[in-house]
């Protein structure tokens, strides 16, 4: 005798009677195999996601529930693809800056930053890359890493009922999106860092500007700590929450915070620095506790060492008033002498005097080099840098030709998303959103 909310009870002959609602098909064949721990009417299959705001975006979790026990969850991908990789091999080189900026879209200066490294190696100009456009990388890559970070925070504590660390995160995080807008002119999608450099120099009064930034960072972080460290219910939530000991993270190639939290102090900008972070001053934040609190507490100290290396750029820059910000060489430089006139951002007007009214061959070059794009030399290269969630490199592929013949990310959302199914099995529902909050995911990374 089965029982239908929807229907009347009807005699069954013989055999089992499944009632299929909502469900993978692979889940119905499993069943139908009798391959069940527990009885039809014991188990549920619930579809989280992905319009659910708790899975940090267009995030599906197919979750197989005991009661309120989670015996079995799975991710499922590909509503955000954008074909990000397959669109640059349509662009140019320096076009392909615009697209692979739009991915991780809470960090994009990181994109932008592997992704030119990588050029730049094919190239064979690492080392005449010029010395501020290094230093503003950094700097901008670190003032990155704190307002991911504070996404990071804010959304976690949202999904847990903490809405004061939510207000007060996206609180900061304006104040530095207002620095990228002073900087680079846009909020998101810079495409500021291209192959060579970087697009233009720091605008008058930007550094006063960051230097405020820090001192009142500086007195607003501790609030986080007061707000969250001790506080019981807050730790109630997240620790032994989320589970991943360093063996597990090995073996599925878990990198960033989530690494860092069993006490591995993996952090590429020490050991594999890039960008001259070797001549930072800096320490790798790790915990040793393998859960959801250990990488909170990451995040937060992260925010303080990032702080301290956006100060130590910022004096840098103040030495280098007036260097250059783009390697020399004319047939990579692109924008040439990009400034800003009466009207808006353009090329300098000596520039234009001079391939406008003095040389032909200038303009032909000017022309060539904004349409076309530059030539890469035929190889491969791969320079990884450390995002706020991890190890991010771009696998670079040319042909010699002006447009990349591959573009391959290893975008550690989508590697660190492996980890869903051994965080959440076996707790309880409650804790796959704190779970999937420790992982910080960000979907235009994995679905890219």
């Amino acid at each position: 005798m089965t029982q239908d909310i929807y229907a009347g009870s009807a005699d069954t002959s013989e055999g089992r009677v499944f009632t299929v609602s909502g469900q993978d098909w692979d889940t119905i064949t499993s069943a139908i195999a009798g391959d069940l721990d527990a009885p039809a009417d014991e188990r549920v299959v619930v579809n989280m996601g992905p319009q659910h705001p708790s899975t940090h975006g267009v995030l599906r979790l197919i979750l197989e529930l005991e009661g309120e026990t989670v015996t079995e969850a799975r991710c499922g991908i590909g509503y955000l693809h954008t074909g990000i990789e397959k669109n640059m091999e349509f662009r140019s080189w320096v076009q392909g800056v615009t697209f692979c900026t739009r991915m991780d879209y809470l960090s994009p200066f990181y994109n932008e930053a592997t992704y030119c490294l990588g050029v730049e190696r094919l190239l064979g100009i690492e080392d005449d890359i010029p010395e501020k456009a290094q230093v503003m990388r950094v700097l901008l890559m670190e003032l990155n890493r704190i307002s991911s970070h504070l996404v990071a925070i804010a959304t976690g504590g949202m999904e847990i009922g903490a809405l004061t660390v939510m207000t007060i995160g996206f609180r900061e995080r304006e104040l530095v999106l207002d620095l990228f807008e002073l900087i680079t002119g846009l909020r998101m999608n810079h495409a500021f860092i291209r192959p060579g450099g970087v697009a233009q120099d720091l605008p008058p009064g930007a550094l006063d500007e960051i230097r405020a930034f820090i001192a009142l960072m500086r007195k607003r972080l501790p609030e986080y700590a007061a707000l969250c460290n001790a506080n019981p219910i807050f730790k109630g939530r997240l620790e032994g929450v989320g589970v991943l000991d360093l063996e597990g993270c090995l073996a599925l190639g878990i990198t960033g915070p989530v690494l860092r939290s069993t006490g591995y102090p993996w952090d590429l900008r020490k050991t594999q620095p890039y960008s001259g972070y070797q001549d930072y001053d800096f320490d790798v934040i790790t915990w040793d506790t393998c859960d959801s609190y250990g990488r909170f507490r990451i995040r937060l100290a992260e925010m303080e060492e990032s702080l301290r290396i956006v100060e130590q750029a910022a004096d840098r820059l103040a030495r280098l008033e007036g260097a250059p910000v783009m390697v020399a060489d004319k047939k990579i430089a692109w924008p040439s002498q990009l400034a800003i006139g009466s009207d808006g951002m353009g090329n300098s007007l000596d520039h234009i005097r001079h391939i406008m009214g003095e040389s032909m061959e200038a303009l032909i070059h000017h022309f060539k080099l904004v349409t076309e794009g530059f030539r890469v030399p035929p190889g491969q290269a791969y320079v990884p840098v450390e995002g706020p969630r991890g190890e991010l490199g771009a696998h670079v592929v040319s042909d010699g030709g002006t447009r990349p013949s591959r573009v391959h990310f290893r975008d550690p959302s989508f590697t660190n998303l492996q980890a869903t199914s051994v965080m959440s099995e076996g707790g309880m529902v409650a804790d796959v959103i704190v779970a999937i909050a420790s992982i910080d995911p960000v979907m235009g990374g994995v679905d890219r």
